[in-house]
């Protein structure tokens, strides 16, 4: 849906968070998330887990996330998947997602620091 223009301030209010938006995808930050975006992924709900995503870091005021964009991971029977990188540069895979799980995903891991070894697919180095 369409948010129509108003006034002076509905655009700018949409412009804060257009470059909000921005802001949470680029940049080199202590911990990224990895959104798998492929047709399969999409097909799966990859969209709905990308926005929870979004919302979920943006709400938690978490500056030190980056949320990114990616193809296939070559799971296709575990999509939707995110990636979730730290600052060390582990990798933890999750697979097989819905809302509740990315919910606790960015607010156990992401947020936290604790994996949630339940619903991860892999662990890479």
């Amino acid at each position: 849906m369409v948010n129509k223009i108003g006034s002076p301030a509905d655009l700018k209010a949409m412009k804060a968070k257009a470059i909000a938006d921005i802001e949470l995808r680029n940049g080199k930050k202590e911990m990224r998330v990895t959104v798998h975006m492929g047709t399969c992924g999409i097909a799966a709900g990859a969209r709905e887990i990308l926005a929870e995503v979004m919302n979920g870091v943006r709400s938690a005021n978490a500056d030190n996330v980056t949320i990114q964009q990616a193809g296939c991971a070559g799971l296709c029977d575990q999509e939707p998947m995110v990636t979730v990188t730290d600052k060390s540069g582990n990798s933890y895979i999750y697979g097989k997602l819905d809302k509740n799980k990315i919910r606790r995903i960015i607010d156990e891991h992401v947020l936290r620091g604790n994996e949630v070894q339940e619903l991860k697919i892999r662990n890479q180095r």
